[in-house]
């Protein structure tokens, strides 16, 4: 059942309308057009969804955070929380194109491609129900095998799309096994009735359940970024165009978080506590090959790739430790929207680099302090609270997640290892930070400043604001993060 006046489909409705009438104006003008004009439409839609989701929480006219649910779609504030972030994204993406997108043909398929990708992200958020949520992971993903590849002459950007179809084709299908297995088992594709099932489980049948949630983690582990399942990203943010590299590393990948916490978390609850050992060794082999790898890179993008896979074992802390304690997933939650903002604007700034510059090699980035002093001090905000370096918004969730794997070690031994593996990588992630900073302010001598493009100056001063103001006043943050942590008790 849906109720067409939730959130949710509210949010399908604009921006469904603009993203399908986007195409229609083109033909009708019988010209490209302009990307601001495209942009500012899209900007309208995004906005709108945005702003309607904030009020419907401040009324309180939001549910609380819900997996136990007959409805497809639940209206809580778990599944609001990841819309705002994953809107937000899209704002900084969409912003970005504008300066991007300027003389390139197709602005009008390209801005229709990313609102309904972000139609796909939401209602991943929303959903509460298998089929539902396989649905929106392929609204969300076939736009962005196209977007990945939207430079066509670039053959960069068509190695980049190939790698990301084919592996999103791979995860697809694994995602699609797993659903199939766990229907068998359950009758029902509902999210709650299959976690209630598998809390009851014959031991009989208990490797097949064990066999569905590891396909799960297999098909979401993709998206999400995580070591094993983490080939295809670097080279995919590298050649598709730097700002879908934005919403692919801030945005759809939180959209696999999302998953994870409706489906692999609640099921690993219901079938054995010791099955999150699992995810904490995959967390630790994340977040440190990762940050590894981000060390031995030569090109701004890749470095932030390997970044952003580091973060993901971050992240994976808090979903490890999920049985032990529900800070952990305030944490994981108040991360994945600090990331979003940090991320986001890292790969908006980017893309400013590659429209000013031509290139994000290192090698070319050098005094960029000087010649392009906004966006330089946006990169360095972000990599700074990235790295969780006080008093930035990155310090706060970083640190929850790591008090709250201290804490679980009295009843789970190995969490602790958790806490001192983040601290370690975070620690290690600021030597290629602080070689990107010294790049920009400590090497070139002779550049002179150069135009800076006017939106990626807007989104650069919003996350400065975002990233400041929220470190020094979590609090709102932190207890939206609370009432959207789901309840995790599983009555079978």
């Amino acid at each position: 059942m849906i109720e067409i006046t939730s959130t949710p489909m509210i949010i399908v409705a604009i921006l469904g309308t603009v993203g399908v009438l986007l195409p229609v104006i083109n033909i009708a003008r019988k010209e490209h057009g302009s990307s601001l004009f495209y942009g500012i439409i899209t900007l309208g839609a995004l906005f709108a969804s945005i702003g309607y989701v904030i009020c419907q929480i401040i009324k309180n006219n939001v549910a609380p955070a819900a997996i136990f649910t007959e409805d497809i779609l639940a209206d809580d504030t778990f599944g609001s929380f990841f819309a705002i972030a994953m809107l937000i994204v899209s704002i900084f993406t969409t912003v970005g194109s504008l300066n991007y997108m300027r003389k390139k043909s197709h602005p009008a398929v390209y801005f229709s491609l990313i609102l309904l990708s972000t139609i796909g992200m939401v209602l991943i958020a929303y959903s509460t129900d298998l089929v539902m949520l396989f649905v929106a992971w392929e609204l969300m993903s076939i736009p962005t095998y196209v977007l990945a590849g939207f430079m066509k002459k670039d053959p960069s950007s068509n190695e980049a799309a190939l790698k990301y179809f084919l592996f999103g084709a791979l995860s697809s299908a694994i995602i699609i096994y797993g659903i199939s297995i766990a229907y068998g088992l359950a009758g029902s594709t509902n999210i709650g009735d299959v976690i209630q099932t598998f809390a009851t489980i014959d031991s009989e049948m208990l490797p097949l359940a064990l066999l569905a949630i590891g396909m799960f983690v297999a098909g979401f582990g993709f998206k999400m970024g995580l070591v094993p399942f983490h080939m295809w990203l670097p080279d995919t943010y590298e050649g598709a165009p730097p700002t879908i590299s934005a919403l692919l590393a801030a945005g759809t990948k939180k959209a696999g978080f999302a998953a994870a916490l409706r489906i692999i978390v609640m099921g690993s609850i219901a079938l054995s506590l010791d099955w999150t050992f699992a995810l904490g060794v995959i967390a630790v082999m994340t977040m440190t090959v990762g940050n590894i790898a981000a060390i031995m890179q030569k090109n701004l993008a890749r470095i932030l790739a390997y970044s952003s896979i580091g973060h993901a074992g971050y992240i994976l802390i808090g979903l490890a430790i999920a049985p032990y304690t529900a800070i952990g997933i305030q944490g994981s939650l108040f991360h994945i929207l600090n990331h979003a903002v940090m991320k986001g604007a890292a790969f908006i700034a980017v893309a400013g680099i590659v429209v000013t510059l031509a290139s994000s090699h290192l090698d070319k980035i050098k005094g960029l302090g000087r010649s392009m002093p906004i966006t330089s001090l946006g990169i360095v905000i972000s990599l700074l609270a990235l790295a969780g370096v006080p008093p930035l918004n990155g310090f706060w969730s970083k640190l929850i997640l790591f008090g709250a794997a201290l804490d679980a070690g009295a009843v789970a031994p190995w969490a602790p290892w958790l806490a001192i593996a983040g601290v370690l990588n975070s620690a290690l992630s600021l030597a290629y930070y602080g070689w990107i900073i010294r790049k920009m302010y400590f090497e070139g001598e002779t550049e002179k400043r150069v135009k800076e493009p006017v939106s990626v100056v807007a989104v650069m001063i919003f996350s400065i604001i975002f990233m400041v103001g929220i470190g020094v006043y979590p609090d709102p943050i932190i207890q939206f993060a609370e009432t959207a942590v789901p309840n995790l008790a599983v009555t079978p």
